[in-house]
């Protein structure tokens, strides 16, 4: 049997998983896809998979999740995607894998608004440690930097910080799958770009055999798989943990800047992505700790409390008086 410690460790490295695949979301856009077409590729990274989810699960939306479900979508799927992309084609993948880092303050804060928990100055301070890791990164001398692809990647970690909030505060069905749940996000947010999509970008005109590969891998990894993992894991995990996750990803987007594209880190930037990586342990060991439930609290030496007293049932009729 493994202890509940055990059991978190690994729940935590397997929904690890999904940040460090989305860090190469960056490479395969900027290497295999064709250029200044993010709502398509968005568009073609969310609903297929979302359909293949809803066939592989065979459950549909009830009541109340119809409208959470395009909500989720919208945030998690259909706005975070072309603002992803947007940010992945003008600036470099390092640049803008990191504007992702800053999702621990946001969801910390919007955690105190959404959920009703208090602002835990542990949490804040190494998401802070976080963003310091960032600004590292992103004003490094080598660090070309776009306002546009700046705007959007901010503004793409916002929406998907509200979406994790939002998907801790209603859980999931009973009955429902990790699996379904993710369809019907991936569904709803395709949907939400295939009227942009359409009438704005349209299809690229040339798609090739590395852009197909690209598109396959953005659904059925970065897509279904990764999002199957992570919607799991914001259901186990405290969810300031599980935004922490998310500094993998510019790890893992520099180092295959890297090593795929070429590009050079300085010796700033490594100390950026090490400040990061320190922030996100720290984060993890410090919201395990914060998670335990409190202590009992002691009786009070004047007897139980009054809640606890045994209170004699109405129709108990008493003790009776003695008639000597």
């Amino acid at each position: 049997m493994t202890s509940p410690t055990t059991s978190r460790a690994g729940l935590t490295a397997l929904t690890a998983v999904a940040p460090a695949v989305w860090g190469s979301t960056y490479v395969v856009t900027t290497e295999l896809l064709p250029p200044d077409h993010p709502l398509f590729a968005g568009l073609l990274r969310a609903l297929p998979a979302g359909v293949l989810a809803l066939l592989i699960a065979r459950t549909l939306p009830r009541g109340d999740w119809w409208w959470r479900s395009a909500v989720l979508g919208t945030l998690n799927i259909g706005a975070f995607f072309p603002l992803l992309f947007v940010t992945a084609g003008r600036l470099p993948g390092g640049v803008a894998a990191t504007l992702g880092a800053a999702q621990p303050i946001v969801v910390a804060l919007l955690v105190v608004v959404v959920l009703g928990e208090r602002l835990s100055p542990w949490r804040l301070g190494w998401g802070l440690f976080g963003v310091l890791g960032v600004a590292l990164v992103v004003l490094g001398p080598g660090a070309t930097l776009d306002p546009v692809g700046v705007a959007a990647g901010l503004a793409g970690t916002v929406s998907m910080g509200l979406g994790v909030v939002l998907t801790k505060r209603w859980g999931r069905p009973d009955g429902v799958g990790p699996i379904a749940l993710a369809g019907w996000q991936l569904t709803a947010g395709g949907l939400v770009l295939l009227g942009p999509t359409a009438l704005i970008e349209g299809a690229p005109s040339g798609i090739d055999g590395r852009a197909v590969a690209g598109y396959l891998w953005l659904g059925l990894v970065g897509g279904l798989l990764a999002y199957t993992i992570w919607f799991s894991g914001i259901r186990h995990l405290p969810v300031t943990a599980t935004a922490l996750l998310g500094l993998l990803s510019p790890l893992v987007a520099a180092a295959l800047g890297a090593l795929v594209v070429g590009e050079a880190l300085t010796a700033l930037q490594g100390l950026g992505f090490a400040v990061a990586l320190t922030a996100m342990l720290a984060g993890q060991i410090g919201v395990r700790a914060s998670a335990r439930p409190p202590r009992s609290r002691r009786r009070s030496p004047r007897g139980p409390r009054a809640a606890d007293r045994v209170r004699p049932h109405p129709a108990w009729p008493g003790p009776r008086r003695s008639r000597g």
